[in-house]
């Protein structure tokens, strides 16, 4: 459960979590009632009724401010388009924030804008499933299968919140759903499928790699005609949104210095080719645990349907293609556990096999009526409680954690700091990082520790004003003291790696000033050489020292050398 703070008045819902849990049983209620093998409701409102379902599950829950990192990279994407300085972060998902822009339009909140494409990715993701589990295994399955979209936690969580991996399922649910019907001999499908595909790689360029071969699998029965067309209208298709994008961008030479930046400071450090196996296995063992967080109760369907898989079926090679290119990059390649939504775009894969072996054991078991349903009543319990309750960082109640917090350090930073000789210094974190502090704060300068390096030079990523620059040096910088954006205080990570920054200044010349239950470590300018030593070098003569004056209190030193005395306080 959510501490309460005030400020959930104006962002929350209005409905108290344990309310909305109750509401939800209700709600159950009726999803049991779909599970019965015989209907009367037609195949068409099955859908449209998941589709409003799912609409209304994630739209009361949104996130009302920007929830990660990434989150505020789109955001800032809207107003001025540079993946050069991260607005958004290479490679750009060009389309999404063109969707996104044309959504604030209408809603002037960029955060809303992108939260409403999530919502409208997810109602179409839920139909696509369904639809493609009703042509596999008939209505049962369909309906199952819809339903663990729906009470997916992942899935869920990625309904609410600014990020491209609910709008990547849909693309999957809807290039999955084509390619099937072309597999299995329509290929007047293929001009679509290669158009659909095409725009999928706009909103995320990786979709090409990881769906692409399912496309490919989907042409190889077709006619030599219907080939040369899917290609071709899927290279116009991408070069339709991919060379707009590189003039934005600046040019060809600027947009792929910085995709080629980030992959060296980031995913290309720990692929399979230059690091221990041991990372791949670690990878392996992360895409296991979010299975488990993307079906919650519902992953342990394939204890009863593993036995009826037929290997050669095309169902199976079907689905072998759709999912092994993913798996095989988040396993050899690149994967975290904070950016657990890559595995999103296997999700309508799971969905459908995991719908039509829960429709077979409903179908098949020996249990009562009240037993199987109550089971899956359970069940949907278990899955609703993970989304709201859990400690994990895709949860409702980490989401609402996470925006108290970032009100109160936004409100208590603007009592203690005047924007005109304040220099904020935040840090490379998901969670009340850079962005978060240059988005939130934009009457400050705000820089990001550490320094960058771009090829051959060190850069300093700076925020005012929402917009985001990369500076050569700091020497221009009028401010007269810092003070750092505090890191979120509920990880003993987040502590350890503030002290190790702190560790690096200069004995008694920080102090911390203690605000509405926050720490904010601040001090003069002239001592940011020893974290910036490329971009804000001492000059001769200058001198790092202390007594800064702060606004507010209570004060006090915070020494870096081990001590046996807690920290003297100054009254200021």
């Amino acid at each position: 459960m959510t501490e309460y703070h005030p400020s959930h008045k104006r962002h929350s819902p209005g409905i108290f979590p344990f309310g909305i849990l109750c509401h939800s049983l209700v709600i159950q209620q009726w999803l049991i009632s779909c599970c019965k093998v015989r209907m009367p409701l037609n195949r068409k409102f099955d859908a449209a009724a998941f589709a409003v379902a799912v609409a209304l599950t994630r739209f009361i829950f949104r996130s009302r401010e920007p929830y990660d990192l990434d989150s505020v990279n789109f955001a800032l994407g809207i107003a001025r388009f540079d993946p050069r300085v991260h607005q958004p972060h290479p490679p750009g998902y060009f389309l999404y924030v063109c969707c996104g822009r044309l959504l604030d339009r209408f809603v002037h909140d960029p955060n809303l804008a992108l939260v409403l494409l999530s919502v409208a990715a997810s109602c179409g993701a839920v139909v696509f499933i369904y639809r493609l589990a009703l042509r596999w295994s008939g209505q049962p399955a369909a309906r199952f299968a819809a339903i663990l979209f729906l009470l997916s936690p992942l899935t869920w969580f990625h309904g609410i919140v600014a990020l491209t991996y609910g709008v990547e399922a849909f693309f999957s649910a809807l290039i999955g759903y084509l390619c099937w019907l072309i597999f299995r001999g329509g290929h007047r499908w293929v001009p679509v499928t290669g158009l659909v595909l095409g725009i999928s790689a706009g909103v995320r360029p990786s979709s090409v790699l990881l769906l692409g071969p399912l496309f490919l699998l989907a042409l190889y029965r077709t006619p030599i005609r219907y080939k040369v067309t899917g290609l071709l209208v899927l290279a116009l298709a991408v070069a339709a949104w991919f060379l707009p994008m590189l003039v934005v961008s600046g040019g060809p030479r600027v947009y792929f210095y910085a995709l080629d930046s980030l992959w060296r400071l980031v995913p290309s450090r720990t692929t399979i080719f230059n690091s221990s196996p041991v990372n791949s296995m670690a990878r392996a063992m992360t895409i296991a645990f979010i299975y488990l967080l993307t079906f919650g109760a519902a992953s342990l369907a394939p204890v009863t349907g593993l036995r009826n898989i037929r290997v050669r079926s095309p169902e199976f090679l079907f689905s072998a293609v759709w999912t092994g290119p993913s798996l095989c990059v988040f396993t050899f390649i690149y994967l975290k556990f904070v950016n657990s939504g890559y595995v999103l775009l296997l999700a309508p894969a799971g969905c459908v096999w995991l719908g039509v072996w829960l429709s077979q054991w409903y179908r098949g078991s020996d249990l009562s009526l009240v037993a199987k349903r109550s089971i899956i009543g359970a069940g949907a319990i278990v899955n609703i409680a993970i989304f709201l309750f859990s400690p994990l960082y895709c949860s409702y109640r980490s989401v609402r954690r996470f925006e108290s917090q970032l009100r109160t350090v936004d409100g208590a930073l603007a009592k203690i700091a005047d924007p005109k000789d304040t220099l904020i210094v935040a840090f490379d974190s998901h969670f009340l990082g850079f962005r978060h502090a240059g988005y939130s704060l934009p009457q400050y300068l705000t820089v990001e520790y550490p320094e960058v390096p771009q090829h051959d030079e060190i850069r300093v990523f700076a925020m005012r004003g929402r917009d985001t620059s990369l500076l050569p040096n700091m020497r221009a910088v009028a401010s007269e003291r810092f003070i750092f954006y505090p890191l979120p205080q509920d990880g003993a990570g987040y502590r350890k790696y503030l002290e190790s920054v702190e560790s690096k200044l200069p004995p008694d010349t920080i102090r911390v000033v203690h605000l509405d239950g926050v720490d904010f470590v601040t001090g003069p300018v002239s001592c940011l050489s020893s974290l910036f030593p490329k971009t804000a070098p001492r000059t001769s003569g200058e001198q790092c020292v202390s007594g800064v004056p702060v606004q507010g209190g209570p004060v006090y030193n915070r020494a870096h050398p081990v001590k046996t005395q807690g920290p003297k306080r100054l009254n200021f």
